[in-house]
């Protein structure tokens, strides 16, 4: 490790971090070629935690929470994923043809982790905690080496099963054969697209990187429209994946086809208080992740979703590896109750009740935190911590 960014060729400005946390840098370009860029609490030697974040968000997006956990007793680690803010190793600004997808499928990314817990210095992880993207990486990561990986969080995404492989003449039967979302929702009226497939696009870089309102009003806005703080939120279980019931989402989420993202969160903030959100997300706050994403740009980021969704399946065939595999180490879910994330896909929450999916008497159950919607830990950081605690008392109590 090195505690020096110019002994990595990168002066970078320090981030305005609480007390009980700093910031390090963690080599391993010998094994997955990156260098990490970490955030961490606690005393290493204590039972290693990780904490994996989401899109739009990097490893600063837990710094309300690391250091409360860490007093707990725990080693606590939060660290940019690959395509995400000081962590080198991927390429920024490439073109979207460039990209070499494979680095983003779920072995890749989590043969990441694997090779950072090493670093580390550990070869077992206590508990991942993963929010929103992190939340795949973290399920992801306990379905491939439970062995290293021994219990799990998710936190606003829960876990759905791999795809299972299905017979030619089974198709339209298997999860993976379900019907063309993005052609049903361009059938109504007014036509919509899904925001996971536009992210996938070759224009939604440009639009990520340069949004008409500029990146400080477009990101206010985004995390507004998917917090607590706006009203429209109240979520529901959807029945079914069908493009009448995707319609009841917001925009942010299923998207009118003619807009960008931006354009989208103009369209659904223009009678908002955006300033409601200083609460939890201060502008300096805000500031850290402007600085960050001018600087990378946001191709590597939405590399996440293209290797992840239908129009671009790399992640699907390579998942076919963990076929019908469950998880099976303790395992909960952490939310807000104001959060759509929790229902975006119908039946994924209430799948963890399934012994295909958890392995009977592992699941610790759902936790719904009020006050909250898609940013839990940054919206109401003391009682995710109080969860998070809940869940590793859980573990504990399991041992005696």
């Amino acid at each position: 490790m090195s505690n020096s960014l110019e002994q990595l060729g990168e002066a970078l400005p320090p981030l305005p971090l609480p007390e009980g946390i700093a910031t390090d840098y963690v080599d391993c370009s010998a094994s997955c070629g990156l260098i990490w860029h970490i955030l961490k609490a606690g005393i290493p030697g204590k039972p290693l935690i990780l904490f994996c974040h989401g899109f739009p968000e990097i490893a600063y997006s837990w710094r309300k929470v690391i250091p409360k956990v860490a007093e707990a007793g725990y080693y606590c680690v939060a660290m940019d994923q690959r395509g995400y803010g000081r962590t080198r190793g991927w390429p920024r600004k490439q073109a979207f043809h460039e990209v070499d997808l494979n680095d983003y499928v779920f072995t890749n990314l989590v043969r990441d982790l694997v090779c950072l817990v090493y670093a580390l210095g550990y070869s077992e992880v206590h508990s991942i905690i993963g929010h929103d993207f992190g939340g795949v990486s973290s399920a992801m990561a306990v379905l491939m080496r439970p062995d290293i990986f021994q219990s799990t969080v998710q936190m606003s995404h829960p876990h759905h099963r791999p795809p299972v492989p299905i017979a030619a003449g089974d198709k339209g039967k298997g999860d993976n054969n379900k019907v063309d979302i993005q052609a049903e929702l361009a059938k109504l009226t007014p036509p919509r697209k899904h925001y996971q497939w536009y992210n996938s696009t070759a224009q939604a870089a440009a639009d990520w990187d340069d949004p008409p309102q500029g990146l400080e009003a477009f990101l206010r806005g985004y995390f507004h429209l998917k917090s607590a703080d706006w009203a429209t939120n109240a979520p529901r279980p959807l029945e079914k994946w069908s493009a009448a019931e995707l319609a009841s989402l917001p925009e942010y989420y299923i998207m009118r086809a003619e807009h960008s993202m931006p354009a989208a969160v103009a369209a659904n903030m223009e009678s908002e208080n955006a300033q409601l959100t200083e609460r939890w997300l201060s502008p300096k706050d805000l500031q850290v992740y402007c600085a960050e994403w001018r600087r990378t740009g946001f191709q590597g980021a939405l590399n996440w979703y293209r290797a992840q969704t239908a129009a671009t399946p790399q992640s699907a065939h390579d998942l076919l590896l963990f076929a019908g595999r469950r998880i099976e180490v303790p395992c909960a879910f952490i939310s807000g109750h104001q959060d759509w994330g929790n229902h975006q896909r119908p039946g994924a929450l209430e799948g963890y009740m399934d012994p295909r999916t958890v392995k009977q008497g592992l699941y610790r159950g759902a936790r719904f935190i009020d006050g909250a919607g898609h940013w839990v830990q940054q919206e109401q950081p003391e009682a995710v911590v109080k969860e998070i605690l809940w869940f590793l008392g859980t573990l504990e109590s399991s041992d005696e």
